[in-house]
């Protein structure tokens, strides 16, 4: 009588706990959207039977144009939007950018004390010996950056903790110039900042997943001065789920670097999630000579990586059939 008592009990709680609580889940992957824009054809693909959410992206500035007042109308207006087709909201924070036109931090944090809050950063092939600048870096090492940054995601925890599904911060992969003193810049500062703000999303994050991004360490690679196994072992003792933001099967780069964290991981942490961003869809499976198909990305995304949740662009071939 007590054990039936008991079951039942749990069953009742298990029915009114947000589905987004924080606990790993056994259930499969499922499929979700990823854009930096809800339009009307993000709305209309959200109806697509299989998907079950939205993940979109928000710069820093945009969420708060002056010092301590906080702008979320957009994310309580895509959030609603979402909410009316019965799907899910993830939400993406996006420090930087990949154009120089797009400084993605608040003009308050254009000072000295911050360097400047951002610096330029490197999207090309030889940054090392050809730097060219094609956007930009918060400067998450400067502690006075890091608690202007904090003080947004307390705010955003305290709006939208158990609304929206998940929130991630972006990968961890920059190229900036180490050797110019006036930013402060160490590789060591930037992962110990970087972890820092992982463990204080997951912090106020209460009952929304929190999640990292991770793909490439500066100074790590293929876990060079324990960046990755150190990273991921971090994550898993705060409560951080972790995410990559490209999903491509036999990408020998990041088989050197995430993937095989993510896989081992996978049980460790709250959530694994990872995305097919608009690159990702021209990769050529070695096997086949083909552009990888849905079946053969989700296979390798829930088998080998472990993820629960696969953030698909929208300009995905099968979302279109």
């Amino acid at each position: 009588m007590q054990l039936n008592l008991y079951l039942l009990a749990v069953g009742i709680l298990s029915a009114i706990c947000p589905v987004n609580g924080k606990a790993s889940s056994n259930s499969s992957l499922s499929h979700w959207l990823y854009t930096s824009d809800i339009d009307k054809e993000a709305l209309t693909l959200l109806e697509h039977p299989e998907i079950q959410g939205i993940q979109n992206l928000y710069s820093w500035k945009s969420l708060e144009p002056q010092r301590g007042q906080y702008d979320f109308s957009a994310i309580e207006n895509d959030l609603n939007q979402t909410r009316s087709k019965g799907k899910q909201l993830w939400v993406q924070i996006q420090d930087r950018s990949f154009s120089i036109e797009n400084n993605p931090v608040p003009r308050y944090l254009h000072k000295s004390i911050y360097n400047n809050g951002s610096v330029p950063q490197c999207d090309g092939d030889d940054c090392d010996s050809d730097f060219v600048a094609g956007g930009w870096a918060t400067a998450q090492w400067n502690s006075h950056v890091r608690e202007r940054f904090q003080s947004l995601l307390k705010a955003l925890a305290a709006k939208f903790d158990g609304k929206v599904y998940g929130f991630n911060l972006p990968e961890t992969a920059i190229e900036v110039q180490s050797n110019n003193n006036a930013t402060g810049y160490t590789c060591q500062a930037y992962f110990e900042g970087t972890l820092d703000n992982a463990r204080y999303a997951a912090e106020v994050f209460h009952r929304s997943y929190a999640v990292q991004y991770v793909n490439f360490w500066p100074c790590g690679w293929a876990n060079e001065n324990n960046y990755l196994s150190d990273s991921f072992q971090f994550f898993a003792d705060h409560g951080v789920g972790i995410g990559g933001p490209d999903n491509i099967p036999f990408k020998q780069t990041m088989e050197n670097n995430a993937y095989p964290y993510m896989s081992e991981y996978r049980n460790k942490v709250p959530i694994n999630v990872v995305a097919v961003q608009e690159p990702d869809l021209a990769a050529i499976n070695p096997n086949t000579s083909k552009p990888f198909t849905k079946d053969e990305f989700t296979s390798f995304a829930e088998k080998q990586l472990g993820s629960k949740i696969l953030f698909w662009a929208l300009s995905s071939p099968w979302l279109h059939q």
